[in-house]
């Protein structure tokens, strides 16, 4: 007997990702979600502004998809990560938690520059997956690639 599993069966299903859907998720990234702020332009947690807590390395991260919308959803308990899903801790959504059980936390979790819609997480998810996570270090070619031409971004790296 032969049995396939897809990888849609363990979660991992792909479709193919819209160019504009990627564009969308990275405007959410830069703007709305002010992503950039602790984890870098290029995901790679070299932020611009020294105010901001010290975001992850997501071209390093492992975690998968469902991970990804997790995280930008509950944020991360004890971090600076925070939840950008509105009622992550009203009803126990996220790790069946609530605000009140959050007071009890050494690290406040930062109230996100502004919520996220469920399809605008998923938005910069896919984004995430496309032009960041498992990509390695930035270099010009890779920036130039991400940018979709050539930037003043990408004068920091030799050619």
């Amino acid at each position: 007997m032969i049995v396939i599993i897809s990888a849609g069966a363990l979660g991992q299903e792909q479709k193919p990702l819209d160019a504009a859907d990627v564009a969308d998720g990275m405007r959410l990234f830069q703007q709305k979600g002010n992503c950039q702020a602790c984890h870098g332009w290029a995901g790679d947690g070299r932020k611009t502004d020294s105010q901001m807590p010290n975001g992850a390395n997501l071209r390093e991260t492992k975690l998968s998809r469902d991970g990804l919308i997790l995280t930008i959803k509950c944020g991360r308990l004890n971090s600076q990560m925070p939840a950008f899903d509105k009622f992550a801790y009203s009803d126990g959504r996220c790790f069946g938690k609530t605000q009140a059980d959050l007071k009890s936390n050494p690290t406040r979790m930062p109230d996100p520059p502004a919520t996220l819609q469920p399809r605008e997480i998923e938005l910069i998810t896919d984004f995430l997956i496309q032009k960041i996570v498992g990509k390695g270090p930035m270099n010009h070619a890779k920036c130039v690639e991400f940018w979709g031409s050539e930037t003043d971004a990408c004068r920091e790296f030799p050619k």
